[in-house]
């Protein structure tokens, strides 16, 4: 079973992107680290290996890192990637996250408060 989900549009996007900067064989890695309003903030970037501490899912033909510590807080998320007038961007769904800030890229859960950084 898959902890996450990576659309269709958004695996498109990661695809591109992969392959305009010659690592059309990389992996997505989605992380989790501390900071940002409300305690943590998302992560995302191209690696070219995975560690000892990882999954890998695929989606669309986009492998996924995920690191095992992670997937608690990120359970369940979904990734998308939406066009609007103003322009595109990733969308990130996490049914865990408790509080998020009007930014949406922190957040906490009810089990991982993060460390809030004061100046955002």
């Amino acid at each position: 079973m898959s902890h996450i989900t990576l659309t269709e549009s958004a695996a498109y996007e990661v695809r591109d992107m992969l392959e305009s900067n010659d690592m059309a064989d990389g992996y997505l890695r989605f992380k989790v680290q501390g900071g940002g309003c409300t305690g943590l903030t998302y992560g995302m970037g191209a690696e070219m290996e995975q560690s000892e501490n990882d999954e890998v899912y695929e989606f669309h033909g986009v492998k996924v890192l995920l690191d095992k510590y992670d997937i608690p807080v990120i359970d369940g998320t979904v990734i998308d990637y939406k066009q609007s007038l103003m322009g595109g961007g990733f969308t990130i769904e996490n049914p865990n996250a408790t509080l998020s800030c009007g930014c949406g890229s922190s957040f906490r859960t009810a089990a991982n408060a993060g460390t809030p950084q004061p100046d955002c």
